[in-house]
């Protein structure tokens, strides 16, 4: 990696998780949506990344949030099984060898693909973290429906700013 793909990257997580601390954690519709956009900085980083630092950086985002948000390693955990779903997704429906694309964007992917990975791997993170938030069988139905609606709800979050940067590449 170079170091603009780093300078970008710093930026990015740091823009992401302030919208997220500051902006978004009081945002929600009457419990049941919560929007995590910051996932989006998991799922942008480039593919060459080694899964060592992918985990260690999921890891640290998860902590982070998991700081402002008082929630004790529910997001450090969600976050960690991301980036375990984002390396077998990518492994399983790539070619590593033959990607010439620097990061899974929507602009260098496609909608489609990059429709199908986000929506795996934020539907995971999800499950994962609004499970261990709960931690009840008894609210299994609550759980799934706000875990559903916040998952419309970030992922509508996450493909407008991706169609707010989209890039026109050729291919």
């Amino acid at each position: 990696m170079n170091s603009r793909v780093i300078i970008v990257n710093i930026i990015r997580w740091f823009i992401l998780l302030f919208v997220q601390i500051f902006l978004l954690k009081n945002m929600g519709f009457y419990d049941l949506s919560t929007p995590f956009v910051y996932v989006l900085f998991l799922l942008l980083l480039p593919f060459g990344i080694p899964n060592i630092l992918l985990y260690l950086l999921a890891f640290g985002t998860g902590l982070t949030l998991d700081a402002f948000y008082d929630t004790m390693g529910v997001h450090a955990t969600a976050c960690v099984v991301l980036a375990f779903v984002r390396i077998s997704f990518i492994s399983i429906s790539l070619n590593k060898d033959a990607i010439d694309d620097p990061e899974p964007s929507l602009s260098y992917m496609g909608f489609q693909w990059f429709a199908l990975y986000a929506f795996l791997c934020v539907i995971t993170h999800h499950l994962v973290l609004f499970f261990l938030e709960t931690f009840r069988v008894t609210e299994i139905g609550y759980t799934l429906m706000r875990c559903g609606l916040s998952c419309i709800f970030t992922l509508l979050l996450i493909l407008l700013v991706e169609f707010i940067f989209y890039k026109r590449t050729s291919r």
